[in-house]
C-alpha cells in the first residue's frame, strides 16, 4: 500500500468529487491519477487559503480505477455528471470527460473546468486528459472538507508546500501515519468544502 499525498488548491466538491456516497478522483493531479493501483490511499491536505494548510481535506482508499469513457457511459455514475444550472453539489459535478465515438476527439462537459458558457478550456482538457485516461473510484472515504484534523507534528513529512505530490514514504513511516488516520471513525461525507464560503451555494 502506497500513500500519495497533495495539496487540494480548490476545495469545491470537484476534484475529489465526494458526493453521493464514494469519493472520485477523475481531474487534475494526472500523475497520482495514472500511478495509483488498488488499495493506494490518496491524502488531500488544505491550501492556505482558506487557512486550512495541513490539515486534512480528505482520504480515500482505490477500490476502482476506471477510464473516462467508462465513467462516463455506465449509468451508476451519472449521478456525478454536471448540472451548471442545479445546486453546488451538482455544478461541480466531475463526470464531464468522454470522446466522440466517431472521430475520437475528447468531449468535455459544461462543469467546473470549462470555460463560461460551456465552451472547452483547452488548458484543463490538456492537464486532465493528457498524461492518463484513468478515474480513481474510493469506496472507503472520509471527507472533512473545511472541518479536517490538523496533521501532527510528528507527521509533518505527510504535509506538500508545493503543487507536486509525495508518496516515497518507507514502510514504518507509512504504518504510523495510518495509526493516526484511523484514529478517527468518521466516513463518508462529514463536512462541506472548505471553499464553499466563497460561493453562492
Amino acid at each position: 500500500m502506497r500513500i500519495n499525498t497533495y495539496v487540494v488548491e480548490h476545495d469545491l466538491g470537484f476534484a475529489p468529487n465526494p458526493f453521493f456516497g464514494f469519493c472520485t478522483l477523475a481531474c487534475c493531479k494526472p500523475i497520482i491519477r495514472k500511478h495509483a493501483v488498488i488499495g493506494d490511499i490518496i491524502v488531500g491536505t488544505g491550501a492556505k487559503r482558506p487557512n486550512r494548510q495541513g490539515h486534512v481535506i480528505y482520504w480515500m482508499k482505490v477500490a476502482k480505477i476506471i477510464s473516462f469513457d467508462e465513467y462516463w457511459s455506465q449509468t451508476r455514475y451519472a449521478i456525478k455528471n454536471p448540472s451548471m444550472a442545479g445546486s453546488a453539489i451538482q455544478r461541480y459535478g466531475d463526470n464531464i470527460y468522454h470522446r466522440d465515438a466517431a472521430t475520437l476527439q475528447w468531449i468535455q462537459a459544461d462543469s467546473f473546468h470549462s470555460e463560461p458558457g460551456g465552451v472547452l478550456s483547452p488548458g484543463n482538457l490538456k492537464r486532465d486528459t493528457g498524461t492518463t485516461e484513468r478515474v480513481l473510484v474510493g469506496l472507503e472515504f472520509a471527507y472533512w472538507g473545511r472541518s479536517g484534523p490538523k496533521i501532527p507534528d510528528h507527521l509533518s513529512d505527510f504535509v506538500v508546500g508545493t503543487q507536486g505530490h509525495k508518496c516515497r514514504f518507507t514502510p514504518d513511516r507509512v504504518a504510523a501515519f495510518m495509526a493516526w488516520l484511523n484514529g478517527f471513525p468518521e466516513r463518508g461525507f462529514i463536512d462541506e468544502p472548505a471553499d464553499w464560503q466563497f460561493i453562492e451555494i
